[in-house]
């Protein structure tokens, strides 16, 4: 059974950049895709396949951040694209915003990437663990997490895990 906890995190200046580039980075990998979609669909009418790997190349700083965290922003174009294709009323996908104050980014956990420990999480690309405030224990794996920071200023992070409750 998969349960969600969230958590306050408390990253120090360093890694508030770290997470301003992600966001940044997810949102540009995402625009950029549903641009490329949109216009290789009117030259064509058909769909395209794309990857934030063929835009690396272009755009070297894309290279500095979480390559999960980008897939999993794929993954959400991909979903909405499906969406409008199956059910016209749900719209066709947006353009992200860097007005808007939503900004979040998933990354997955493989082979321990993402770990809590001793009051501290471990993510990705961060060679310093970030202070978390635990405030209630969970048991089980990690599936993977989301980084979010609210309008205030405040970062949160969203754990997903695989738990194996007697319940169920």
């Amino acid at each position: 059974m998969l349960k969600d906890y969230k958590y306050r995190i408390y990253p120090n200046h360093e890694q508030q950049l770290y997470f301003a580039k992600v966001f940044g980075c997810v949102r540009f990998i995402y625009n950029k895709m549903l641009a490329d979609k949109i216009e290789h669909y009117k030259q064509t009418e058909t769909m395209l396949k794309n990857t934030p790997a063929q835009y690396k190349k272009e755009f070297n700083w894309l290279k500095e951040v979480d390559s999960l965290a980008l897939a999993n922003a794929q993954l959400n174009l991909d979903k909405a694209y499906k969406h409008f294709f199956r059910d016209k009323s749900v719209g066709f996908p947006k353009f992200k915003s860097k007005k808007t104050n939503s900004h979040s980014y998933t990354t997955n956990n493989q082979n321990g990437t993402v770990s809590v420990a001793d009051g501290y999480i471990k993510l990705p690309k961060l060679r310093k663990l970030i202070r978390i405030k635990l405030h209630r224990p969970f048991v089980g794996l990690i599936k993977s997490c989301t980084v979010s920071k609210t309008p205030s200023g405040k970062y949160y992070v969203s754990l997903l895990v695989e738990t194996h409750s007697a319940f169920a």
